[in-house]
This record gives C-alpha cells, structure tokens and sequence, in this order.
C-alpha cells in the first residue's frame, strides 16, 4: 500500500483533466506526473538520506516534490516556513536530511537559506523537456511515508511517524465515510505542511480525482472569489476562518450554494459563528476532529447525522473510547474524559522520542489524545476540551471553551481565549482576552455582566483584556499557552 500509486494510476488514467489550481497556474495531470519525475531525477542524483524536505507554499509544487521523493522511496519531511530560524533548523538536522526541495519565492519569504548540502530549486529544473523514465518504489505498508513536525512539550517540535498504510487508510476512511468522487471540487486554505492540509486538501483530492484549488494565504475577500470561480462541493476550514468570512460585506448565500458539506477542524466552532453563517449564507457548518498522529481525521459529523458541538462518529475500521484520565477506566456514556483511538491510521510513534511515544499508548494499544471529550449513546464524539488547558477553580473542573461560547456571542467580541491564574485561595481564576469586533468598544464591566448572567458565578472571568490579536499557530487556531506571559 504505497500513497504514490494510487495518485499516479489517476494521473495517468485523465493525463489532460485539470486537476489542480494554485495561485499562479493550473495543473493537468500529465503535468503534476512529469514535474514529479523531473524532482525525482533531481532528487535521486544527489541525496544520499532517507528523507527529503518539502518546503515550498501551499501550492502544486508541494504534491511534484512530493511525490518526487515517493516515486525513490524517501520519507517526505513538510517544512513548515513559519517556524523561527532555529526552529527549522533543528527539524532539518532531527530529521537527518541532506536534501530539500524548494522555490525560490520560498526562500525569499524565509530570508535565509537552510543549512543542507543539497537544495533542489524547482524552477531550476527543465519541466518542459522529456524527464527521464523512473520505475516508482514500491514500499511496505509499514514503511516510513511522512515526518510530520509538531509543537514539542520541550519547546522542540516532535516529529510524528506515518506510515504508507497510515495515510493511505486515512484517505479510505473519508472516502467511505463522506462518498467523495471525481466530480467534487476543493478549495484548500490550510497549509500544506499540516496534516490537514496535506492528507485531507492534498492527497485525497488526487487519489480519488477530485479538483483543488488552493490559496497560498487566507485573505476572506480572495476566498470568496475562489468560491464563486470554482463552486466548490467541498470545504475545510478552522472556525476563525469561517469567522473571517462573515466579514467579506459582498458575500452572499448564493456564494456558498455549491457546497455539499462545509467541515470545521482544528478547534471547537464557536455557537455564534455556526448561528451566523447558517443564517447569513444558509450553510450549515459541520465539525471535524483528528490529530497530526492519527493521519489526521478520526471524526467527520456528516451533514445527514448533524449534532450541534458534534465532531461526529468515528472514521470506519477506527475505535474511540473515553477514560478517566487519573484511572484509565472507561467512562460511562456521556461522562466526560480522554479521549483515546486506535485503528490503523494512528501514527507509528514520535521519531527518536521512544519514551514519550510509550508515554502516549496504553498497554492495549490505543492512543492517548489529550483532549477531553464525551460519547454519546449513538457514538458520537463531544469535545470538551484539552486536559492541560482544564482549569481547577476551588476544586471544580472548569474548560476555557464554555467560558469562550458566552463571550464569543457578546456583540462586541470577535473571538476570546480564556486561561488560569494562580490563585492562592481558589487555586485558579478564569482570565479572558477578547478581540473585539470593527467598530466596537471594549468594556470590561459589560462582558462581566453578560457572563454573570449565564455563567455560575466560579466561571465568570475575574479580569477580561482586549488584544489586538490572539497568538494562533500556522493554521489559525489560538494558542492558550501564548498568552501566560501576558499575565
């Protein structure tokens, strides 16, 4: 089962249907098929490493390199060109690399060029000619595909084995479970170098022949007109983004009419912007979930079962179930918990990082999301929250969402993010920090007294700050853990 040969088999069988659109140009298939071999030659003639580096925009250069690197039966390492010189240069170096493959506007935007002996410039090579002919590999199930780098506990990112079978598994699960096919069009915001963005806007549109468009940046006004141009059948997006969308003045439903299913990821959707969208364009927006060590998706709420906060059930040939995060045992329908997967799209382990990967199993084998959640008595999956973000406020459990749900539908607040203090007598208190909407006030006492009156009084902020923006990571989702310092 190897990711490739199913992209080329496509490839090859419609070699003049457009199957890709970026922003510079669009891709037949004959074209993606001859840019890869073109990177494989190039990459063949001089790395001598296992993996290879992909750093290039969310584009069609990233499915070419790609690609590229499978057709040899190198483990592809996406980089991801918003970390902090340091940062990528460690991911260079952990990874073992000795080759990446690039563009130059890609290196332009970074500022530098990263320390590796070998650096394929895509332009540099000759793609109109004749590339020379390459058998692809043909790799084990369990051979080494992807090293995906996330946020590390240590600061350092961590990077996330998956496996051929992985991905492979994860595209068959949602096809199975959302019935896409080759008359379906994408428009992809998310960066390819994340999971999402590569499994679910990159991969599964070119095994099952879909159309994608992708956006190199979110700019809301831009989007919609993608939309419009395109109709796409299908859209993922984070909540922040749809939020952003509300706010292009000359969107309408007709805007939006084309698609069949509009998935949330990435965070919880906020009550007040699903209520928004719905009633604005008439789509009513459905919730994902799944991590970077589970290839990623294990949860679609399809639009015939939606569940309001639902991430729906999970994926096929997938198990979930909730335990008591200080026991291990299973909880009960409805009793909130971790969350915990196994199936054959979780990840293999975190490279080079044995004892946190046993940190992170069970004994029998499921993995330990983090994340907080409940089940319901049709299996569909709640999330609640992240274990390490669930603040204690004299001795109740309190999660940053619900308090974040009341402040987002306050008029004034575009989006909140809600954290603990250290309090001496009721060991946490709840600070908010809110973005306020264009040409709102900000005040405090007003959002005080709106959470007073739908909160129990132990989850109402004790102080609410205003930001310009709230920290979020390469795909738009906030990060808590940005704002202690502000405290």
């Amino acid at each position: 089962m190897s990711i490739h040969w199913p992209i080329i088999r496509r490839l090859l069988r419609h070699p003049t249907r457009a199957v890709a659109v970026d922003d510079s140009r669009t891709y037949r298939g004959v074209e993606v098929l001859v840019g890869a071999l073109h990177a494989a030659g190039a990459i063949r003639a001089c790395c001598e490493s296992r993996t290879v580096g992909v750093l290039v925009p969310t584009s069609g250069a990233f499915p070419i390199a790609a690609l590229g690197a499978w057709m040899l039966g190198k483990t592809v390492v996406p980089l991801n060109y918003l970390l902090k010189k340091e940062e990528l240069e460690y991911v260079i170096r952990d990874c073992g690399t000795d080759t990446i493959v690039s563009v130059q506007p890609m290196l332009d935007h970074l500022g530098y060029t990263p320390c590796v002996r070998n650096l394929i410039r895509l332009e540099d090579l000759a793609m109109r000619s004749v590339p020379q002919p390459i058998r692809p590999a043909c790799v084990e199930d369990d051979a080494l595909a992807v090293l995906l780098y996330t946020s590390g506990t240590s600061g350092k990112p961590k990077g996330v084995m998956l496996s051929h079978a992985n991905i492979e598994t994860n595209i068959a699960q949602c096809r199975r479970l959302v019935r896409i096919g080759a008359g379906d069009v994408a428009v992809g915001v998310l960066p390819q170098f994340h999971s999402f963005g590569m499994t679910a806007l990159t991969l599964l549109p070119l095994t099952c022949g879909m159309k994608i468009v992708w956006s190199a940046r979110f700019v809301p006004s831009k989007i919609v007109r993608l939309i419009r141009e395109h109709r796409p059948t299908f859209f993922i997006a984070i909540p922040s983004m749809y939020n952003a969308l509300l706010s292009v003045k000359d969107a309408d439903g007709s805007d939006f009419a084309s698609l069949r299913l509009a998935v949330s990821g990435g965070e919880p959707l906020p009550d007040a912007t699903a209520a928004r969208f719905r009633e604005r364009f008439g789509v009513t927006l459905t919730e994902g979930y799944g991590l970077t060590e589970t290839s990623p998706v294990s949860n679609i709420c399809v639009p015939e079962e939606y569940r309001p906060h639902s991430v729906g059930r999970a994926v096929p040939w997938m198990s979930q179930r909730i335990a008591d995060p200080a026991t291990g045992r299973e909880c009960a329908v409805g009793v909130d918990g971790e969350v915990q997967m196994l199936g054959p799209n979780v990840m293999g382990g975190y490279y080079r990082l044995p004892e946190l990967t046993a940190q992170v199993f069970t004994a029998d084998g499921y993995f330990k999301t983090g994340d907080m959640g409940r089940l319901d008595e049709d299996g569909h999956l709640y999330i609640t929250g992240r274990i390490k973000e669930m603040l204690i406020i004299g001795g109740e459990n309190v999660f940053p969402r619900e308090i974040e749900e009341v402040l987002n539908a306050h008029a004034t607040v575009g989006e909140s993010a809600v954290i603990g203090r250290q309090d001496p007598m009721r060991g946490e208190l709840p600070v908010a920090f809110v973005e306020v909407r264009e040409g709102e006030a900000f005040d405090e006492l007003a959002l005080k007294r709106w959470c007073r009156e739908r909160l129990a009084g132990y989850k109402v902020p004790d102080e609410v700050r205003v930001v310009e923006k709230l920290p979020r990571n390469a795909t738009g989702k906030i990060l808590r853990r940005d704002l202690k310092p502000l405290l």
